[in-house]
């Protein structure tokens, strides 16, 4: 008994990283389909709201997100992801090569590109905002 629990708590500090720690492996996302609230809102094909919708999303795969509204062209745009280098840094110092390992194992070594995209917005490690555009709709 008192094996099976030093392995488990060792296990739990070798199978953790930086990354996991403070992201996790998917990341929280509001999407807005920015002045049209009946617009249709897909992911990866698969339908997730109307207007508004919020999704956990793979740290480690762009988001596809494709609005589709009746009398409209559809309009598909993809967020791509980033390194996040700062995190990768300390999982490095603090965990080893272990926590290396796990971060880019589980994609929590990645988070959307909301430096590059203004249309993504950071409200935390683990939230994000992202608003589309519906240009091909009045």
């Amino acid at each position: 008994m008192k094996k099976t629990i030093a392995i488990l708590i060792l296990s739990s500090f070798l199978l953790n990283s930086c990354g996991v720690i403070f992201g996790g492996s998917k990341f929280s996302a509001t999407i807005k389909a920015k002045d049209h609230p009946n617009a249709n809102i897909y992911v990866n094909g698969n339908k997730v709201g109307q207007g508004t919708a919020s999704i956990l999303h793979p740290r480690n795969s762009p988001l596809t997100v494709e609005l589709k509204q009746d009398g409209c062209e559809n309009k598909s745009e993809t967020f791509n992801k980033t390194f996040r280098t700062g995190n990768f840094i300390l999982t490095i110092l603090g965990w080893g090569l272990i926590g290396v390992a796990v971060d880019l194992g589980t994609g929590a070594s990645y988070k959307p590109d909301h430096k590059s995209n203004p249309a993504i917005q950071r409200l935390s490690d683990k939230n994000y905002s992202f608003n589309v555009e519906y240009t091909g709709c009045k």
